[in-house]
């Protein structure tokens, strides 16, 4: 029996993957959580006794801690569960976070109910489980590295997005404000573009950061 940990925000949605996933005959949903702070605590690491094989992790959760966060904490662990993403995020931002954090998996909320529950038991199994499109996005990074921008370019660039100033950034990064600036002059020659806010538009316009 593969037990399962829900860990969404939204009552709705974790209600739906409850029926959906509660139709399978090796599945048993053991917990819910409602924030990123609560799926790590039930997975274990505020020692709550509860046996969890896989957590199906959202990446926003509004308010606190972030999907990927989480991830990098429950996947941590000692002979922790395994962390499946299951997200409405499709970007090159929230991809390469997920998996840098130690995702077992990444899947798009609008997977078929079958594709999920294979998801599920690949992860189980100690595999990893990528949606198609996914997939896709990683392989075309691994075919243009040269032309793909990097985890930190991209931190960089939401943050540019958010309307932050070098400075805030190099503070929020902990960096200094030349390799920020290094680190954008990187950006607009990947992008070919030349400007802060051409490199955001870019960016968003070809999924590699949300809007």
């Amino acid at each position: 029996m593969i037990r399962l940990l829900l860990a969404d925000d939204h009552p709705v949605v974790r209600a739906g993957l409850r029926a959906v996933l509660a139709a399978e005959p090796d599945f048993e949903i053991v917990a819910e959580a409602a924030s990123a702070e609560q799926a790590v605590e039930l997975a274990g690491a505020g020692g709550v006794d509860v046996d969890v094989d896989v957590v199906l992790m959202d990446l926003q959760f509004g308010a606190g801690m972030h999907g990927s966060q989480a991830t990098a904490l429950i996947a941590a662990l000692p002979d922790g569960p395994r962390v499946l993403v299951l997200t409405t995020y499709d970007t090159d931002a929230d991809i390469l976070a997920a998996v840098e954090a130690g995702a077992a998996g990444y899947l798009l909320k609008d997977a078929p109910p079958q594709e999920l529950a294979a998801a599920v038991r690949t992860a189980a199994s100690g595999r990893s489980a990528l949606a198609p499109a996914v997939a896709l996005r990683l392989m075309d990074r691994m075919r243009a590295p040269a032309e793909a921008l990097s985890r930190r370019e991209l931190e960089v660039l939401q943050l540019v997005r958010d309307g932050l100033s070098n400075a805030d950034i190099a503070r929020e990064l902990f960096l200094s404000q030349a390799t920020v600036k290094s680190h954008l002059v990187h950006v607009y020659a990947k992008l070919g573009v030349d400007s802060r806010t051409a490199a955001v538009a870019a960016a968003t316009s070809r999924g590699l950061m949300r809007p």
